[in-house]
């Protein structure tokens, strides 16, 4: 499901595949990411375990906020999250990173977004960037 007034396209090139998809994310580093540092800590600490925790605690939360409200309640509360926890820059965009196609994410990421259908959430997803948790949009 799109979030209200968006429409799917379907890649010209490869018929019933997406060429794009459009993932919102929030980021969680730790002292083990590649660059560990956003502009919420300039230094980050942390190891890997809490880092896993704190994605698992949104994931929790976002799951409670689709049980109660469906997409949009999902979709709203994880702009919030990314907004004002995510480590990465697209958290001034609620976490959205517009629209990517193949070979522009890392590996992992890439596979769980081009897996995901629009409106579907991932569980945990590790990069060397830190922790993730995904919503597809489109």
């Amino acid at each position: 499901m799109l979030p209200s007034g968006w429409t799917q396209k379907e890649s010209k090139s490869h018929p019933g595949h997406e060429s794009q998809v459009q993932v919102f994310h929030i980021l969680r580093k730790h002292r083990g990411s590649r660059r560990p540092s956003s502009w919420r800590q300039e230094v980050i600490s942390k190891p890997i375990e809490e880092a896993r925790a704190e994605i698992q605690s949104y994931v929790d939360q976002l799951r409670a906020a689709e049980a109660q409200g469906g997409f949009q309640a999902l979709f709203e509360v994880f702009q919030r999250i990314a907004y004002q926890e995510s480590d990465c820059g697209s958290h001034e965009r609620g976490g959205d990173l517009g629209l990517f196609g193949r070979g522009q994410m890392q590996k992992a990421f890439e596979e769980e977004s081009f897996r995901l259908n629009p409106g579907e959430m991932s569980g945990i997803v590790e990069t060397d960037s830190g922790v993730h948790v995904l919503l597809r949009v489109r």
